[in-house]
C-alpha cells in the first residue's frame, strides 16, 4: 500500500468521525434553536388569549351584564371568547391550537382528552408549578403544548361554577346542570394549552444541517486534492526519484547526476545525505577496482 494511499486513508477515517460528531453537535443546536422558536411562538398566542380575556372581562361582560341575566350569553365569558378568537386561527393552520381544557367543564367542548388531563393533574400535584411543557406525537409530526393552570382564585366564578342553584338560571337553561359545578376557590380546574407544530422548525433545522455539512464536505473535499498535490510534489515525487538512482547505483552504475538538493526541509537534507552515500559507494567501488 502506497504513501498517498495510507495518507488519503487516515485522512477519511479522521473527516468521517469529525463531520459525525460536527453533525450531532449541529443537529443538537438546531433542535435546540427549532424548540426555542416554537416556545416563543406558543407564549406569543398564550398572551395573545389573555388578552382577549381581559379585553371581554373588562369590556364586553359590563356591557351585556343586563341581557346576559335574561338570555345567558357566552360570548361575555373569557375563556368561551379567547377559544373562539383563537379557534379562527386552527381554521387556517390546523396543527395550531387553543383550548381551556378542565376536568369538568360547564361547556362540553372544553373536556380535556387523556394528555390534557395528564397535564392538569400534574399542576394539581404541584402548587408551585407555573408552566408546563410536552412533545407528543401526531400524523404530521411532533406537536409543542405549552400550559398554563387555571386556578380559582375569585370568588364570583363559585357563582357560576359552585351549585346549580347558585348558577344563573339561564345558564344551567342553556348548558345543564350536571357539568361544571363543585369547583373549590384555590383549586386549579383546568388549564390554558397552546399547541403549534414544530414540524417546520425542525425541518428548516434539518435543512440547514445539510447546508453545513455538505460545506463541510466540499471543503475537505478542496483540502485533500491540495494536501495530496502537496503530498506528491514535495515528498512522494522527490522519493521515487531518489529510489530510482539508489536501483541504478545498487547495480554499479557510476556517473550519475547527482540527485537536486535544493531547500531547507527534510527532503532536502535527506536528498543531500543521499548523494553524499552515492558519492562514497562510487569511491569505494573505484577503490574495489583498483
Amino acid at each position: 500500500m502506497g504513501l498517498k494511499i495510507k495518507f488519503n486513508l487516515v485522512m477519511l477515517a479522521a473527516f468521517i468521525v469529525g463531520l459525525a460528531l460536527a453533525a450531532a453537535y449541529s443537529w443538537r443546536v438546531a433542535e435546540e434553536t427549532a424548540r426555542s422558536e416554537v416556545e416563543q411562538l406558543a407564549s406569543v398566542m398564550l398572551e395573545e388569549a389573555n388578552a382577549v380575556r381581559h379585553y371581554t372581562d373588562a369590556q364586553i361582560g359590563p356591557l351585556l351584564a343586563e341581557q346576559n341575566q335574561l338570555h345567558f350569553l357566552p360570548q361575555t365569558i373569557p375563556f368561551y371568547a379567547a377559544e373562539t378568537t383563537m379557534r379562527a386561527l386552527g381554521e387556517k393552520f390546523p396543527d395550531y391550537g387553543y383550548k381551556e381544557a378542565a376536568l369538568n367543564p360547564t361547556n362540553p367542548a372544553d373536556q380535556a382528552t387523556e394528555w390534557e388531563a395528564g397535564m392538569i393533574d400534574a399542576f394539581r400535584r404541584n402548587p408551585t408549578l407555573t408552566s408546563l411543557t410536552i412533545t407528543r406525537g401526531s400524523p404530521t409530526g411532533p406537536i409543542l403544548s405549552i400550559a398554563r393552570p387555571v386556578r380559582i382564585t375569585d370568588k364570583d366564578c363559585l357563582g357560576c361554577h359552585a351549585t346549580p342553584q347558585m348558577a344563573p338560571a339561564a345558564m344551567v337553561d342553556l348548558y345543564g346542570a350536571k357539568n361544571g359545578f363543585g369547583w373549590e376557590l384555590g383549586a386549579v380546574q383546568g388549564a390554558q394549552i397552546v399547541s403549534v407544530p414544530m414540524q417546520v422548525p425542525l425541518a428548516h433545522a434539518r435543512q440547514q444541517l445539510l447546508t453545513q455539512v455538505g460545506g463541510l464536505a466540499v471543503v475537505f473535499a478542496v483540502m485533500l486534492v491540495m494536501l495530496n498535490l502537496l503530498l506528491h510534489y514535495v515528498v512522494v515525487r522527490p522519493i521515487r526519484r531518489m529510489s530510482l538512482l539508489a536501483e541504478e547505483v545498487s547495480t554499479g552504475r557510476t556517473g550519475l547526476p547527482e540527485f537536486d538538493a535544493n531547500g531547507k526541509d527534510e527532503i532536502a537534507s535527506l536528498a543531500a545525505s543521499f548523494n553524499r552515500m552515492r558519492r562514497s559507494v562510487e569511491g569505494a567501488m573505484r577503490l574495489l577496482e583498483t
